[in-house]
């Protein structure tokens, strides 16, 4: 393998080197390329015009923070080898390889059943099995895996990539709120990172740097309400996923539909989480999916003859989204009825037709998982407390409560 080294100018965090070897045969593979035709934040855009960013810069700032915190484990005394360190950058770069096109749109309608992050593990694996790295590198990619897995003895670099206080988190909300142009997820990662330790195979945050994480956590729930979970996003989400399942009906019925060879597959089959983990054609169909594939073809549907998926494409094209309102209960009989009657009436359509006009979605989130493992604070004594313990200012039940917001979205 030639041996190279890069220099990435990123807009959040500044130069970033990136190493030579396995990490940039990995950047430079398809299916790492393929994240820059991904937005980071899916349908964001709808509402921040500036969230245009991708999956690809996201997975940089991510491998940056890891060496980063690697580097500081290191200077406190952890034992963590070269091998190690590159394995755990390797990880977190090809974490988010699985994401099909508009994020999680993807694992609702086209395939079923199975995850990105399931996804991103067989995708993992097959670049692992490339014939032009070296055994040495094909061993550092085994070792990614295994971190990435949490199958390797060394449980903190797992949580370094995944856990409630990871350097996925840490990267996508600075971010994310910097491309938004929000302040709510502007969060101290670099003062997060210094303090960082390991005690007893876990990572821990030093008592210094408690206000810090307190400060990540109240982020992480301003931005879901603020950025993520913003209801015209999720209304942008829900047209286009009534968009796909009404593709979808008519390509079952034998209607032959615009669209590329890739988004054919997925339109024309039914793809489970079995045929993607046993057929190989599966895979490559999907490694080939990213925006534009959706976007050229919702584009042409627009101006299809089937009244729905014309009517749906339109206001997607032209920004007409669904118009959403809060809802105390669940739809009763009659009004789902009415909705029914109204669009029957409208657009001359079938009732079995009207409901992909209007969808009745629940939006949930929550800080801290009581479920997950606990940040801990490590205090002078080498005593290590759970942050709603230790924090003065949140408790665990603020911490783990989970507001949910009930929506009609509906073609007004």
């Amino acid at each position: 393998m030639e041996r190279t080294r890069k220099i990435v100018n990123d807009p959040v965090f500044g130069f970033l080197n990136i190493p030579d070897g396995v990490l940039f045969f990995i950047l430079q593979h398809p299916y790492m390329q393929r994240l820059n035709r991904i937005r980071q934040l899916g349908l964001s855009f709808f509402v921040y015009p500036g969230a245009m960013h991708s999956r690809f810069l996201h997975s940089l700032g991510a491998m940056h923070l890891m060496q980063e915190a690697i580097g500081v484990l290191r200077a406190k005394g952890v034992d963590i080898t070269d091998n190690e360190c590159t394995a755990s950058m390797a990880a977190i770069l090809m974490h988010d390889i699985g994401h099909g096109p508009f994020s999680h749109v993807m694992e609702h309608t086209l395939v079923e059943g199975i995850t990105h992050e399931e996804i991103s593990l067989m995708m993992m694996k097959n670049i692992q099995n490339s014939e032009s790295i070296t055994v040495d590198d094909k061993n550092i990619l085994k070792l990614a895996i295994d971190i990435f897995q949490d199958k390797y003895e060394k449980h903190f670099l797992h949580q370094l990539i995944s856990s409630q206080l990871d350097v996925d988190r840490l990267d996508y909300l600075c971010r994310d709120s910097f491309f938004c142009g929000v302040t709510e997820g502007s969060v101290a990662s670099a003062r997060i990172l210094k303090m960082m330790n390991v005690v007893d195979n876990h990572l821990v945050v030093e008592a210094k740097g408690i206000y810090s994480v307190e400060k990540f956590l109240v982020a992480r729930r301003l931005m879901y309400w603020q950025v993520y979970l913003h209801h015209t996003s999720v209304a942008a989400e829900q047209l286009l996923i009534k968009i796909l399942e009404r593709a979808k009906q008519l390509a079952r019925s034998g209607k032959e539909l615009f669209c590329s060879p890739a988004l054919h597959y997925f339109l024309y089959n039914r793809i489970t989480c079995e045929v993607m983990q046993t057929q190989n054609e599966a895979l490559s169909w999907y490694t080939l999916l990213d925006d534009s594939d959706l976007l050229s073809a919702i584009k042409v549907w627009s101006t299809g003859d089937d009244i729905v998926l014309r009517e749906l494409c339109d206001a997607f094209t032209n920004r007409k989204l669904f118009k959403g309102e809060i809802l105390l209960d669940s739809l009763s009989d009659d009004e789902y009825k009415s909705l029914i009657d109204k669009y029957v009436q409208r657009y001359g359509i079938t009732n079995e037709e009207a409901p992909y006009f209007f969808v009745e979605h629940v939006s949930t989130s929550n800080t801290y998982s009581e479920k997950g493992e606990s940040i801990g604070i490590l205090f002078k004594d080498g005593a290590v407390r759970d942050i709603a313990e230790a924090s003065d200012m949140l408790n665990m039940e603020t911490l783990t409560y989970k507001p949910q917001k009930r929506y009609l979205f509906y073609m007004k």
